[in-house]
This record gives structure tokens, sequence and C-alpha cells, in this order.
């Protein structure tokens, strides 16, 4: 069905084009895409044992996700909704990056709702956090921002995601790594939650620490998103086997070290979920007399959060606009503005955020449900990941002929392992992974299975009523699928 792009032979013997995507903008996009701080006062509180909580699900997620990502993306043009349509046909595929794009729509709150936190104390108002009017409005107003900026088309998007990334991941991260680096070499108190705890501490046979290990495999989700661009390097047989080597270290290391650096100076009833980021900031400046440099990084976070938001407005919606065309929603969610961006998808995308948002202004603590339910939602990309790694292995096997700018080396066993691993990590979703869930153990399960159900059966109801008129493809896109 989809195009196949040049293999190793083409890409290798002929010369650059001055457009190519380098190692480290790939690098870079990838850590970016990967890698939020927001994730890293929740792991500090596990002080020594954070360090085994990431490298774990590392190995066995991310590096199987960056080749077979590489993969795919380097012998088909296009994203998941292709790789499995590819392998497994057109409902499949739809599937696929419906729940893909599902998962994230529902995200959007608790992402933006960081926004807010880092929001307040950038202006000095951190009491402002607590307050669900604020967080309603700050989510509603920024994530029609970001709507808006995706809505232009590509340039200024890329720019805005790109230059954000880096300002408000990147150079953080680097300065917790040196105040941390500084609270040592200055002898100041070591935080007792880190002196407390064991390289594999709070016990990895307990089944609470079994479940956060696994399901932290999708702390790691994202990286299929730049493999697409695979296609785009002028040797991507061997430059982006680089560019992944070199974002895998610098995603280890934007995680690692400067959670280290938060458990080592900062007592963990210290860190909140929300707004633990900016606490840790916080204590780390006022403890060097220079407490006003906090609001500072505080506006850098919001920014990184912000380039994160507009990057995955347009990425997935995209991603379903491919399968829409080909009739798997009505014309209605199909329709394209002047630049070529889904606007009949980003639209009703940006109303189910207004509708989640809104829950912060009526109901009280609406945002340890939103947690869970994020959560659970979460079980939904796993399965995404699940058909991905099948479908390498699949297109392995009746098209291994396709030319493939990049090949993984053992992919069996390489996408295999990252099955398991999802599949441990689909099944453990339904086990709380605290005693202190908002959602009572006995029903935590039935829970979760609900949300799986109402987000993931959507496409296959749409599959069911589609009709021949909602296909909106040229009767030459037609003739080159029919062809391939």
């Amino acid at each position: 069905m989809s195009e196949q792009i040049a293999g190793p032979e083409d890409v290798t013997t002929a010369p650059a084009a001055k457009s190519a995507l380098t190692v480290s903008q790939i690098a870079i996009m990838a850590t970016i895409a990967v890698a939020s701080l927001r994730s890293l006062p929740p792991m500090a509180q596990n002080g020594l044992s954070s360090v085994l909580m990431y490298l774990i699900p590392a190995v066995f997620f991310l590096v199987p996700t960056a080749l077979v990502g590489a993969e795919l993306a380097t012998t088909y043009k296009g994203g998941v909704y292709v790789w499995v349509r590819e392998a497994f046909g057109n409902r499949m595929g739809f599937t696929a990056i419906w729940l893909q794009w599902i998962q994230n729509v529902v995200w959007f709150p608790i992402q933006l709702a960081f926004v807010g936190a880092a929001l307040a104390f950038t202006i000095g108002k951190g009491s402002l956090a607590d307050s669900g009017l604020y967080t309603g409005v700050v989510i509603i107003i920024v994530y029609w921002l970001a709507t808006l900026i995706a809505l232009r088309g590509g340039d200024l998007f890329a720019k805005v995601g790109s230059w954000g990334g880096l300002i408000g991941t990147l150079v953080p991260a680097g300065v917790l790594i040196v105040l941390g680096a500084l609270w040592i070499f200055t002898d100041k108190p070591v935080a007792p939650s880190f002196t407390d705890s064991t390289w594999v501490s709070p016990g990895i046979t307990g089944i609470g620490s079994i479940v956060l290990l696994v399901s932290n495999v999708l702390a790691y989700a994202g990286m299929e998103m730049n493999a697409v661009h695979a296609g785009d390097m002028a040797n991507p047989r061997k430059d982006y086997t680089k560019a992944m080597l070199i974002a895998f270290i610098l995603i280890l290391g934007i995680l690692i070290v400067p959670t280290l650096a938060i458990s080592y100076a900062i007592p963990a009833d210290q860190l909140g979920v929300d707004n633990g980021i900016m606490v840790a900031f916080q204590s780390f400046f006022d403890a060097f007399g220079v407490g006003w440099l906090s609001n500072v990084l505080a506006g850098m976070i919001v920014v990184g959060a912000l380039a994160s938001v507009v990057t995955w407005v347009a990425g997935p919606s995209r991603g379903l606009l491919d399968a829409a065309r080909t009739g798997l929603l009505p014309p209605a969610m199909q329709k394209r503005n002047g630049h070529g961006i889904q606007i009949g998808i980003l639209i009703p995308q940006g109303l189910i955020v207004t509708a989640l948002a809104l829950l912060y202004v009526v109901v009280p603590d609406v945002s340890d449900v939103l947690l869970a339910l994020i959560g659970m939602a979460a079980a939904l990309y796993v399965l995404m990941y699940l058909m991905m790694f099948a479908a390498a292995i699949r297109l392995r096997k009746t098209e291994p002929d396709a030319p493939r700018g990049y090949k993984v080396p053992a992919l069996t066993a390489i996408a295999g392992a990252g099955f398991v691993a999802c599949v441990l990590a689909f099944v453990l979703s339904f086990i709380p992974a605290s005693s202190e869930s908002v959602i009572p153990a006995s029903l935590y399960p039935v829970v979760v299975a609900v949300v799986v159900i109402v987000l993931g059966v959507p496409p296959l109801i749409f599959y069911a009523l589609k009709k021949p008129t909602w296909d909106q493809r040229t009767e030459e896109e037609k003739a080159e699928d029919a062809h391939h």
C-alpha cells in the first residue's frame, strides 16, 4: 500500500542533499520527544533504586523501540498507521494510530496542568497551582494557542517544537546536574530519603515496585514519533543508528543524573507530583542564595512543556488523517485548511481537551483522578506498541526483499523483547502501583477495563460504519494504493 523509500544502496551512494537531517538534529529531536522533566521528582523519591527503575525499561523497551522504528521508518513512508497497515491491513492500522492519538488527547490536560504550575512559579505565585479555576483556564488557553500554531503549518510548528525543547528540557536538565555537583562539593546535607535508599529498594520483589518498574516503560514512549524522519537523512543505515545511540545516552543522562541530584539534596516528602520540579529548583537555588533564579528556570520549563504540547498536538492527528482519508472517518473529520493541516481532527481534539480542562474548575481534587485515568489510558499506548513490534516481525517475513535503509540485527529477538515488555506492562496496568490510588484497589481493574474499552473501541465502530463516500482519496492515490 504505502510507498517504500530508498534502500541502503541508494542512500549511501548518492551525495547528501543540503536539506538532509543530521545525526545531531535527529538525536535532539528524539531526546526531546521522550525525556520529560516532570517525571523526575516522583522518581527521585525512590533514591538510588531509581537508576534500576530507569535502566531495565530502557533496555527492554527504549532500545527495541528505537531500532525497530528505525527499520520501519527507513522502509515505509509514514508512521505507525502505515507500518501496521502494511502488515495487518487497514483496520488494524487505523486502530493503531487511533490508540496513539486518543492516549495523547487525554494526556494533554495533565501536561498542561504542569505548564500552569510552572507558569505560576515563574510569576512568583506558586499558590495558584492549587487553584482549579486557574489551572482550567491555563489548560484551555495554552492548548488552543498550541493548536493555532499547529494550524499555521510545519515551519512555525517545527521551530517552536525544536527550540522550545532545547530551552526547556536540555538546559534545565544540565542545570540540575551542575546544582547536584555543587551540593556535593560544598558538603551540604544529604537528604535522609537518599541515604536510606539502596540500589534495589524499596523491594523489587514487592508487587507495587514491580508494577511501577514495568509500567515505567512509558517513560520512554514517543521514540517512534521521530523515526519517521530517518528517511530524510543522507545515510540512514549508519547515521540513524548513531543518532539513536546519542539519543539513548542523552535520554538516560537527562532522566537518571538529575533524578539522583534531586534525590540527594531534597527529602522525598517535599517533592510533589505536579510541581515537584519547581520545588526542586527552588530548594536548590535558595540553598545557594539565588532563589530568584528558580523563576527563570520555571519559565524555561514552561517553554519546554509548551514545545512538547505543540509537537504532540499535530503529530498523531496527522497519522489519523492519513487513515481517515482512506474512508475510515466521516468527511467532516478529514477537512484540511489552506496549509494542509487536519483542522477536522484538531478541532474535535481541542473540544475534548477543553471538556477535560473544565473538570478542574467544577470538581475538587480532579488532578488526582485524571492522573489515575491517564495511567489507565496508557494501556492503550502499550497496545499500539504491541502492534508495532508485531508488524515489524511480520513485514520482515512477508517482504524480506523490501529495500531497507536500516536493518535491525536479530529483529525477532529485539522486537520480541519489546513485545514481551509491553505485554507485561499491559497486564500490570490493571494493578495500582500505589496503595494511595484514588481508585479503590478492588475496583481498579474494572475501571481500567472500562477506560480501555471506551477509548479503544471507537475505531472498530467507525470501521464497521464506514461508507464508500467517506473515501476522500484522488484516483491517483487509489491507484497507487492498489498497486502496492
